[in-house]
């Protein structure tokens, strides 16, 4: 997705960002989230993210296993990810449709006290250069090894996929799909998320697809519907 706006590196980012707490929700560096908006405070940060000209979103995961017990705030991970948004269209039921386009991941450095009913984070991009540079770390990945288990994953599920595309895809591209589309939880996500390169994350996707596979092997369980 085009962004008309070039990041060049994390002075380009403000350090003050909403954030969109969504577990299980992954968004990586140049990758494509849809998001359908309907509570109000979240239809507010839409708003203020346009009034304020950014148009930038923190996604990052809400840490439910470090929160208080059935809390309404509860306590987030560390690292997110930030957005633009580069589609938004309304839905006439008073939603909001948009996508996000992934920039950079970013680490928390504290949570702030504000009047907004949404959160805003205090945040640090510079552990995360790399991010700004596309395609960084490309030629490390095992193509052939993260193909051979989407194969067994499709195979094992009855899915089918336009192999064509994968084909063609970059390999950051189709580390990052693969990643963002996965079924896994938010412990997997977050080890996605916060891999050091784009060959760390390819493997970290292989295993736990492969340890997936083999339990389904293992018991029986039904193939993903």
């Amino acid at each position: 997705m085009p962004i008309n706006i070039e990041y060049r590196g994390p002075a380009d980012l403000p350090e003050i960002l909403p954030v969109f707490p969504l577990p299980g929700a992954l968004l990586l560096p140049r990758g494509q989230m849809p998001l359908n908006i309907f509570e109000p405070r979240y239809l507010a940060m839409i708003d203020d993210a346009f009034r304020d000209g950014h148009r930038l979103i923190g996604m990052i995961q809400p840490d439910i296993a470090h929160s208080p017990k059935n809390s309404d705030k509860p306590a987030l991970f560390r690292v997110g990810c930030v957005g633009r948004i580069t589609q938004l269209a309304e839905s006439g039921d008073g939603r909001y449709i948009l996508e996000l386009t992934g920039v950079s991941r970013f680490k928390v450095v504290e949570e702030l006290e504000v009047l907004t009913a949404y959160r805003q984070c205090k945040v640090d991009f510079f552990a995360f250069v790399d991010d700004f540079t596309p395609r960084m770390g490309e030629e490390e990945v095992d193509r052939e090894a993260l193909l051979t288990v989407l194969a067994d994953f499709l195979k094992a599920n009855n899915l089918k996929v336009d192999w064509e595309g994968v084909e063609t895809a970059p390999n950051e591209a189709l580390v990052n799909a693969l990643a963002m589309m996965s079924p896994y939880g938010v412990a997997e996500k977050q080890a996605m998320l916060e891999a050091p390169d784009l060959k760390t994350r390819a493997e970290i996707l292989i295993a736990v697809t492969e340890m997936d596979l083999a339990k389904k092997r293992t018991s029986g369980d039904p193939p993903l519907q």
